[in-house]
Order: C-alpha cells, then structure tokens, then sequence
C-alpha cells in the first residue's frame, strides 16, 4: 500500500474539516476513494441503515486485490437525503460522483464495477453509458474536479 499504512488502516476513515482522516492521523489519499453514507435509511424506509454493511461488502468485494486502489471509507451524511442510500467516488485531480437511490443489496457489484471504470478515467469523467447499467439513473451529480474556468 502507498505511504506504508496497513490495509486495516487505509479502510478506516473518520470525519475531518479538511475532508476524510484516516484514523492512523493521516489526512487525504493519493488514492480513489469510496465513501457510504452511514446515515441514510434504507430505501424501502423501514428505518434500517445499511450503509455500514455496505461498506463492509465493499470492502469484502475488493478483497487483496492488487488492482483495487480504492479506500472505502463511511461519513455521516453527504446530503443525499431524499434519494438514500448515497454512495459518493472521489480522487485526486479527478471529477467526483454522488450516487443515490442505491440498494445495498442488489448495487454492491455494480458499485465495484464502476469502481473499477473509475480507476481507469485520467480525469473520471464518464457519461451515464460507460457506467454499469444497474447504477443508470441513480447519478445525483458529477462533480468536476476544482481549478477549471
């Protein structure tokens, strides 16, 4: 792993003012992130949050895989709230993504899937057609990456 830091560590991300920290103190990533929003409801509104296990599926779908560079990582809430669950992608110098309307259950493979695209976009620009069919419609927004005019 980049900068030394133990995988354990790398998948443990907490809250910070300037973005994610993980809690070994260290502060951003050169690294792709995944991040899950640990307060939304499930979307059939039954009060559950399946945001935490999702992460945790995440994680277990990555696996040791050498070509899987992203963090997954949770916060408490990316603002998603009327289309739960939210799931957003982000890296250095590359547009970012929100999603919602995610089903835990069913999207975890497609998240990976898009996650592995991703990876492989210089810029992490994709339009709704390269992305996996089962994420299509649940885009709430591309964000592009800062420094533009």
């Amino acid at each position: 792993m980049p900068g030394g830091s133990s995988k354990a560590a790398s998948r443990r991300l907490a809250c910070h003012p300037s973005g994610l920290r993980e809690r070994d103190g260290k502060v951003g990533s050169t690294e792709h992130s995944i991040i899950v929003c640990n307060r939304c409801p499930g979307m059939r509104g039954e009060g559950e949050r399946p945001g935490p296990g999702l992460a945790a599926r995440l994680r277990a779908l990555l696996g040791d895989d050498p070509a899987a560079t992203c963090r997954v990582g949770e916060i408490a809430c990316m603002a998603g709230c009327d289309r739960p669950l939210a799931v957003a992608f982000t890296a250095p110098g590359k547009a970012s993504y929100l999603f919602g309307d995610v089903d835990a259950e069913r999207d975890a493979p497609h998240l990976i899937a898009f996650a592995r695209l991703y990876c492989t976009l210089p810029d992490g620009w994709s339009n709704e057609r390269q992305r996996p069919r089962g994420l299509a419609g649940k885009t709430l927004a591309r964000i592009p990456v800062g420094g533009w005019r």
